[in-house]
């Protein structure tokens, strides 16, 4: 399903489309949390998502509005703002791993798992956004 919204800038259409990968990801996350299996959620789980949404969201923005300004460094905008977000991904694990959190093993999997999502967002997206172009 292609979300096209005629007269919405690109960023705001990014946008909305993080805020519904979100709450989509937070339901999930809700129902095992309460209903399905509470063991398999940490309790830092809503930090993670909100790390993950603005971070996401950041670098998306930051990567819309450079590529307006330089469309032929559009690998290297994207590629760095991948190393960003693996970088600051990185630096959240290590500042939990200072708090001294418990149950790391349980944090790392679900970190990742988030991270998943979110990197599939992204791959999709620039899918989605090479595809006119390859034409």
């Amino acid at each position: 399903m292609r979300l096209h919204l005629n007269g919405m800038s690109s960023i705001k259409i990014f946008t909305i489309r993080i805020l519904l990968l979100t709450l989509v990801l937070a339901g999930v996350i809700y129902m095992f949390q309460n209903y399905i299996q509470p063991a398999w959620i940490h309790d830092s789980i809503w930090k993670i998502l909100s790390f993950f949404a603005l971070l996401t969201w950041v670098t998306g923005t930051f990567v819309h509005y450079l590529i307006k300004l330089s469309k032929e460094n559009s690998p290297n905008i994207l590629l760095g703002a991948t190393a960003i977000r693996f970088l600051a991904s990185l630096g959240f694990i290590v500042i939990y791993l200072f708090l001294d959190v418990e149950n790391i093993i349980l944090f790392v999997i679900n970190f990742f798992i988030i991270y998943l999502f979110y990197l599939i967002f992204d791959i999709y997206g620039l899918i989605a956004n090479l595809r006119p172009h390859s034409k």
